[in-house]
């Protein structure tokens, strides 16, 4: 009972902070002097701290002011990675959560397994010397991939945009470090990240959908990530949408991330030149359109490009004609559109308004918003770090235990040979 007390308070702080204990007691239910015990070891075990006092409104007794609370920054520190299909990115956050470090790099799934997965021990090593050096304990470490993961043992079990296959990633990454690392599919982590931290926060049923170089999906009903019974519930991007359709690395034909995906985008737009369509895209990728990228289509649509606008509305219709299904299917209150497409969500959205008027059942539609993600291309590394932040909450004792582990000395000096004076630096 006292950890399911300790659990609700952490909650209450998370959403409520800076809030009193008076107020506390009001919105848990509990008594006072239980949140003033609870309170009281959570303050001692530095994951809560008092910030202040109430405005002169809201006077206890004589002349007194209501202590407020919030969570502790320097509770401890959590590192969050993504692993994706042409990038890494990896940041360390405090318990505010503040992002203490973040690194980003380009990489391509030819270079191979070992060498990439080389390079993400590396990115994490620097991440928790940071982390170290500003707030001492870790709280924990997530990794978000492009995949089906089991989640009892953080195997990758089928990565296929990467070509990775049965990659035993949650063993490799904890033996690295001596803690558990949760790992969990990219878009199922970027739907919590916007649950907790963006825009999705104070919706109870939220669709949210990531399009990169494939398109994945994940689902919050009632705070929590909905993962079907075994753990790969989301999987959106593989719904066949055209039987005949293009091959998808998947080996289905037609999916609905052959239509929509930054690969889908950038094929249009090649395709559409090299039937001599004139486009300022070719000037800007110095006629080497292997160098597309969204950001340069999104440029040239503001500037009125035709066959951007053209290629986005595409990409738009077919985004629509999804949505407008699974709205229709899971009734949700909000869809969040993330992922590196939303970078261009201003051209997109409106397509996907129109498909949704057009084939959404109305009564769906009107209880639906649209909204592009807060953290857009950062949702998942986010939604790593709402990964542990919900497993502190649900039980602070066990993390707690958690972070007053030793993280081992290679980990902390052996950063590709940098000092931690030297990892700061380059943070910098």
């Amino acid at each position: 009972m006292r950890q399911i007390n300790l659990s609700v308070i952490m909650h209450h702080l998370r959403e409520n902070a800076p809030i009193s204990r008076a107020a506390l007691a009001e919105t848990t239910g509990l008594n006072k002097t239980t949140v003033s015990s609870l309170v009281r070891e959570l303050i001692e075990r530095q994951f809560v701290r008092e910030v202040g006092f109430e405005s002169s409104g809201s006077r206890r007794g004589a002349g007194r002011l209501a202590v407020l609370l919030t969570l502790d920054p320097g509770a401890g520190f959590i590192v969050s990675a993504e692993i994706g299909v042409d990038f890494l990115s990896v940041v360390c956050t405090n318990f505010a959560p503040e992002i203490i470090w973040r690194q980003k790099e380009t990489i391509t799934p030819d270079v191979g397994q070992h060498v990439i997965l080389d390079r993400v021990l590396a990115l994490l090593r620097q991440a928790v010397a940071i982390g170290r050096d500003t707030c001492n304990n870790m709280l924990g470490i997530s990794v978000g991939v492009p995949g089906l993961v089991d989640q009892a043992s953080g195997t990758l079990l089928f990565a296929p945009n990467l070509g990775w296959q049965d990659v035993p990633l949650g063993k490799i990454l904890s033996d690295a470090f001596d803690v558990q690392v949760l790992v969990d599919n990219e878009a199922s982590v970027g739907a919590l990240g916007e649950h907790y931290f963006g825009a999705a926060q104070g919706f109870d049923d939220v669709l949210y959908i990531s399009a990169g170089v494939g398109l994945g999906g994940g689902i919050v009903h009632s705070g929590r990530i909905y993962s079907g019974v075994a753990g790969f519930g989301g999987e959106f991007g593989h719904m066949t949408m055209d039987p005949q359709g293009d091959l998808c690395n998947c080996g289905n034909r037609g999916c609905w991330e052959t239509q929509v995906s930054q690969r889908a985008l950038f094929r249009y737009v090649r395709t559409a030149i090299e039937r001599g369509y004139v486009s300022m895209l070719t000037g800007m990728t110095k006629g080497d359109l292997s160098q597309l990228t969204v950001s340069l289509v999104a440029e040239a649509a503001d500037a009125g490009d035709p066959l951007a606008l053209e290629a986005l509305e595409r990409i738009g219709y077919h985004l629509g004609i999804g949505i407008a299904s699974l709205v229709n299917a899971l009734n949700p209150e909000l869809v969040v559109f993330g992922g590196i497409l939303s970078l261009a969500g201003q051209y997109l959205l409106p397509a996907v308004e129109r498909e949704l008027k057009q084939r959404a059942l109305r009564w769906n539609r009107s209880a639906t918003q649209v909204v592009l993600a807060r953290h857009g291309f950062d949702a998942c590394v986010m939604g790593g770090v709402a990964r542990v932040y919900q497993a502190i909450l649900a039980e602070p004792d066990n993390i707690r235990r958690q972070a007053a582990w030793a993280v081992p000395a290679q980990v902390i000096n052996s950063t590709d040979g940098m000092s931690r004076k030297e990892v700061r630096s380059q943070a910098e």
